[in-house]
């Protein structure tokens, strides 16, 4: 069986950007380098992989680490999926998202696009964002922020990047 080899990264989720048709004006401090990093990956044979690592909330509180990599809140890989999350950390945590995804698929019988689509909806809104890819190969990258960089590389040359709800069609 010839399997697709996909690969899904997230990064932070910028929260200080003000909404599409508001005035923007230019940071005062370089904060790209913080944030949730993620990867979801599957291989030639069916493996499915989750990494997820992050840097944090801007202006946390001293000696606060990130939440979001705890396995099965923000990040989770099981026979059915793989899920890597970023976003406001306490409430990845108390949902336990990644996981949630993976139940919602198993127990009731969902796509991963379904499944996601149905976790991330259940959040308060602007509080998550996720990429996955299922072992059929399924990738996708949905959020419930005003926006969410991610990225996907497949098998073959096919790429798709976004940042805003519009971009890509959210999955590879």
């Amino acid at each position: 069986m010839n399997r697709i080899l996909n690969l899904v990264a997230s990064s932070q989720i910028d929260y200080t950007q003000q909404i599409k048709g508001q005035e923007t004006q230019a940071p005062k401090d370089d904060n790209s380098r913080i944030g949730t990093v993620g990867c979801v990956a599957i291989d030639a044979a069916g493996n499915l992989a989750t990494a997820t690592s992050t840097g944090g909330l801007e202006n946390k509180m001293a000696g606060r680490i990130g939440d979001t990599p705890v396995i099965g809140a923000g990040t989770y890989a099981n026979s059915l999926c793989a899920v890597s999350a970023t976003g406001i950390g306490e409430a990845i945590v108390r949902h336990t998202v990644a996981r949630d995804v993976a139940a919602v698929m198993e127990h009731g019988g969902l796509s991963l696009q379904e499944a996601a689509a149905r976790v991330v909806a259940g959040m308060p809104p602007g509080n998550v964002g996720l990429v996955a890819v299922s072992a059929a190969g399924e990738v996708i990258m949905v959020h419930n922020t005003i926006s969410m960089f991610r990225a996907c590389a497949a098998e073959g040359g096919h790429s798709e990047v976004g940042i805003w709800h519009d971009d890509a069609n959210g999955h590879c």
